[in-house]
C-alpha cells in the first residue's frame, strides 16, 4: 500500500526522493503552498513540491491542512502510513486519530525539539546530533520514538555538510521505521531543549561574544541564512565563512549590502578603513 508525505523543506524534499525510491513510495503529497519570494515578489513553490514533480507523484497544495477536503483525500488513497518531515505548521485533529504519523525529525530527541534543529546544535557546541522517528502528538515534536540514530558533528561542520549527512541518515531510517515493526518509547521530559526558530538577531555576530560562539554561529548559518555583523548607519555585512585564529575571528568570504559574495580580501581593497576595523573588532 502507498503512503502519503507531508513535508515542505530542503530537508524534506531529501527525504522524499528516498521515500520514493523505496517500496513505500507515497501516492500523494501535501505541502505548503507556493509563496511570494525574492526581489520580484514572484511566486516560489516549496522544496517539497519541485522534488514531487520531478518525481511525479500528486501534490495537493492546501492553505490549511485541516479543511475537510484534504482529510478526504488522505482517507480515499486508505495509506499505509503517513510520514512527516518539516511541514512547517502543526499538524491538529482529526488527522492525529485517523493515522498514526510518522514525523522524521533531525535532532537527538528531546533534545532540540522545534524548527531549527540543526543549527541550534552546531551554535551549541554539540558534539554529536542525530535522527529520530516519532509519532506525532499534538505537542511540538513531543511524541514517542521508535527510532533514533546519531552522527558527531565535526569541527569544521556547516549546516549544509551536516544536513547533507542527516538526510542520508533520516532517509535509512525511515525506511527502517515502515517496514520492522515499531516500539515508540515516551520522550524524557527532563532531557528537552528547544530549537527556536533563527530570529534577526541570532544572525548578529556581537564582538562581545567569544570567538568560538560567533564562528559555530557562522558555520551553523552556512550556507542557506548567513551571518552578519553590524555597520555603522544601521546596514550590515553578511559573514558567509569564516575561522578561528587564536582568539580572533578570520572573515574568509563576505557579502557587502546590496552585493555579492566576495572573498574578504576583495573587500578590504574597496574598504580598506571600514575592513581594517572589522578587523580590529574581531
Amino acid at each position: 500500500m502507498a503512503t502519503v508525505y507531508l513535508g515542505t523543506s530542503p530537508y524534506a524534499a531529501a527525504i522524499l526522493r528516498r521515500l520514493a525510491q523505496s517500496p513505500h513510495r507515497p501516492a500523494l503529497v501535501v505541502t505548503r503552498p507556493d509563496r511570494p519570494a525574492g526581489r520580484g515578489r514572484q511566486l516560489v513553490s516549496p522544496p517539497v513540491a519541485d522534488a514531487a514533480r520531478e518525481l511525479g507523484i500528486a501534490i495537493a497544495q492546501p492553505e490549511e491542512l485541516g479543511a475537510p477536503e484534504v482529510r478526504a483525500q488522505i482517507l480515499e488513497l486508505e495509506p499505509s502510513a503517513v510520514i512527516v518531515c518539516a511541514y512547517g505548521v502543526l499538524i491538529r485533529e482529526p488527522l492525529l486519530s485517523d493515522f498514526e504519523l510518522l514525523n522524521v525529525h533531525p535532532s537527538l530527541l528531546p533534545r532540540w525539539r522545534g524548527a531549527a534543529p540543526i543549527e541550534r546544535a552546531i551554535m551549541a557546541g554539540d558534539t554529536q546530533t542525530g535522527v529520530s522517528i516519532m509519532r506525532l502528538t499534538e505537542g511540538l515534536d513531543s511524541g514517542p520514538v521508535c527510532l533514533s540514530a546519531t552522527e558527531p558533528i565535526r569541527a569544521d561542520d556547516t549546516f549544509g555538510t551536516l544536513s547533507a549527512r542527516l538526510e542520508r541518515l533520516g532517509g535509512d531510517l525511515l525506511i527502517r521505521a515502515l517496514d520492522e515493526p515499531r516500539t515508540f518509547i515516551d520522550q524524557d521530559e527532563a532531557h528537552v531543549t528547544y530549537a527556536e526558530k533563527i530570529r534577526a538577531e541570532d544572525r548578529l555576530l556581537d564582538p562581545g561574544m567569544g570567538t568560538q560562539e560567533r564562528e559555530r554561529i557562522v558555520r551553523a548559518l552556512q550556507p542557506h541564512i548567513g551571518a552578519r555583523i553590524a555597520l555603522p548607519g544601521g546596514a550590515f555585512l553578511g559573514v558567509l565563512r569564516a575561522h578561528t585564529d587564536g582568539d580572533r575571528l578570520v572573515l574568509d568570504e563576505v557579502k557587502p549590502p546590496g552585493g555579492r559574495a566576495m572573498a574578504f580580501d576583495d573587500f578590504a581593497h574597496g574598504h580598506p578603513a571600514l575592513a581594517a576595523a572589522l578587523e580590529a573588532g574581531a
